[in-house]
């Protein structure tokens, strides 16, 4: 079925894609429903975030995304929580010494403990950017002082130099150099989070690998579709790389991890040359939901989009990345109908069978819509509480 053309037909599309929109993050200055049904959901007294489907396992990107709602939401005693048992668990009790092991679950004797304990460092910019930003904006030194600590970890273990590119974030400590090539991921590099430590940590590798972002989206995208994983050869430069150290998978895509490259680069701040340049990246999504109603699950490493839709959180993700673009509302309004759709009202979460991830996607996404949060022109965290 066609959208309506006519100019009230176009009135009643704006008001749909605003109501939705609002019905999704919960009324301004009200309860953030959808944080308060996720949390309910999915993270238990002791403030762990628990991955149903997946053995109950925890990882260190959930915990760090949860930090950040929780802050969002000025919720400083989940806050705490969350902080109390991802240092117990996952960082040996000390989050400024030792960066937090990925992995949490049950092994195979039956213990639940730390499974793997290389980090992640999508989950480590984003906990240490909380922590910098929690503590200025809830006037406590000591979450700036131990986000500071995690910043001088990352820097001294996660980043590389890459021979012709410059100082780039590697995706964890270990296992990503190899024979003269380096393995990096898009998705693990939010480009507002290295702004902010920029300015938190001038002397540290922060402003290069921020200048660096936009080029190598653009390097390693194939035909405007981000990539998964990508690999870098110094004189060749980036190529689509398999799944890290799945070698099982078959070829390189842009999915699951890619997707939040649009996500991010929707929400950075509009003024400057900035978004304009990571968005001129990957415009290859922008131009398919013109036409189609979903984002691709899978778009392969020659950038052709696969024919399956992606999952809800997909849909969730795209929707601050269309709003900037020109001239992209009637498929921003099609994706939130659609996604609206799929807002199950008896758990107030999206989808028959909530998935972790796809909550988080729809949670960034329409926190940011709603006005929830925003970051500004230096990366810094702007929340609805403190009156943006």
């Amino acid at each position: 079925m066609g959208l309506p053309t006519s100019p009230l037909g176009k009135r009643l599309l704006l008001a749909v894609f605003l109501l939705l929109l609002a019905a999704n993050g919960g009324c301004k200055q009200g309860p953030w429903t959808l944080w308060n049904a996720y949390a309910a959901h999915f993270i238990d007294n002791q403030g762990r975030v628990i991955d149903p489907r997946i053995d109950a396992r925890t990882t260190s990107e959930g915990q760090s995304y949860a930090l950040f709602f929780a802050l969002a939401d000025d919720d400083r005693p989940r806050f705490d929580r969350l902080l109390g048992w991802t240092q117990a668990n996952l960082a040996n009790g000390n989050l400024g010494a030792n960066l937090p092991g990925w992995l949490w679950g049950k092994d195979k004797d039956g213990t639940w403990k730390l499974i793997d304990p290389n980090s992640a460092a999508d989950a480590d910019v984003w906990i240490a950017y909380t922590l910098v930003e929690a503590g200025r904006l809830w006037k406590y030194p000591g979450y700036t002082e131990l986000g500071r600590r995690m910043m001088a970890q990352i820097a001294k273990r996660e980043v590389a130099n890459l021979p012709g590119f410059g100082p780039m974030l590697l995706p964890g400590d270990t296992g990503f150099e190899h024979k003269g090539t380096w393995t990096l991921n898009p998705s693990y590099l939010p480009l507002f989070i290295f702004q902010r430590f920029a300015t938190v940590d001038p002397a540290g590798p922060w402003r290069q690998i921020a200048r660096g972002i936009p080029r190598l989206l653009q390097q390693s995208s194939r035909h405007g579709f981000a990539m998964d994983w990508v690999d870098y050869v110094p004189g060749d430069g980036f190529s689509p790389a398999p799944a890290h150290l799945d070698k099982a998978v078959g070829a390189p895509v842009g999915s699951y991890d890619a997707i939040r490259v649009y996500l991010w680069a929707g929400m950075l701040d509009g003024g400057g040359t900035t978004r304009s340049e990571m968005l001129s990246a990957v415009p290859g999504m922008s131009a398919y939901l013109a036409n189609h109603d979903a984002p691709p699950e899978k778009v392969s490493d020659q950038g052709i989009p696969l024919a399956q839709d992606g999952p809800v959180g997909f849909t969730a993700a795209v929707l601050p990345y269309l709003r900037a673009f020109p001239d992209s509302s009637k498929p921003g309004a099609r994706l939130t109908v659609r996604m609206g759709a799929q807002r199950d009202a008896s758990t107030g979460l999206y989808g028959k069978d909530p998935a972790y991830y796809d909550q988080n996607l729809v949670l960034f996404a329409t926190g940011y819509l709603d006005g929830r949060f925003r970051f500004g022109a230096g990366g810094e965290l702007k929340v609805e509480w403190m009156h943006l």
